[in-house]
């Protein structure tokens, strides 16, 4: 997870906040925080779950998730969940283009080239596919494709999909409209349409179950023995 204050870390605790209320988020800064928090547990009367980022082709981030699976396969009270990035979370999101774009907005074809890229990049992987980067539509995308790994190419494809509306997330930053009933933007113009304007303005909770229920995190949760209140 995110340090507190950038856009993974603000995204699971509004989640959370909703979702799984009596669970507490904290933030071990790092990889390496995290590992030596979870070595050091002592207390077995508490129940964790942990969020660590498993991308699959990035040579030290499997070898740290292989160390802290070990570490959590000796304790009973403690939970692995299996998630690539929170950037994948919401790039997989069944209704992400209906929420950005509304229906006659002219980024449905500027932005041709990052919608097919993502379409690929999520059927790819959804099928056990890991080669995604033999994929044509996301060569085209990204020239440098040889230079990323499956995490940096989720958070550039989440990025340039949401850039400029009120849904924008980078490493630094998430929009509004993830975190906030509709329409409390504050830097909101008039013709900043997106896509819940039509289909029906939600509020923050809604958004929340929304992308619970649209994403693997119902499944995860559930294998975590965790039951959300909805």
């Amino acid at each position: 997870m995110d340090r507190e204050g950038k856009a993974g870390y603000l995204f699971w605790n509004t989640l959370l906040k909703y979702l799984y209320p009596n669970i507490v988020v904290e933030s071990k800064r790092n990889s390496s925080g995290l590992l030596k928090a979870v070595k050091d547990l002592e207390n077995a009367r508490n129940r964790y779950v942990i969020v660590f980022d498993n991308s699959f082709d990035n040579t030290q981030a499997v070898m740290e998730w292989k160390l802290l699976k070990q570490y959590v396969d000796k304790r009973e009270n403690i939970v692995l969940m299996d998630i690539i990035c929170f950037e994948y979370i919401l790039l997989k999101f069944k209704n992400l283009v209906y929420w950005i774009y509304a229906p006659d907005d002219e980024f449905l074809k500027k932005r041709a080239k990052v919608i097919s890229a993502r379409e690929r990049l999520i059927g790819s992987i959804e099928n056990g596919n890991m080669n995604y980067k033999d994929i044509k539509e996301i060569v085209e995308y990204d020239n440098h494709i040889n230079e990323h790994n499956v995490e940096q190419l989720a958070a550039k494809l989440l990025f340039d999909l949401t850039r400029n509306t009120g849904f924008e997330v980078s490493k630094g930053k998430i929009g509004d409209c993830w975190m906030k009933s509709c329409c409390e933007w504050k830097n909101r113009m008039d013709n900043d349409i997106c896509g819940l304007d039509h289909s029906g303005r939600l509020s923050v909770q809604a958004k929340m179950k929304s992308i619970y229920e649209g994403t693997c995190l119902k499944r995860q949760f559930h294998a975590a023995g965790l039951e959300a209140a909805l």
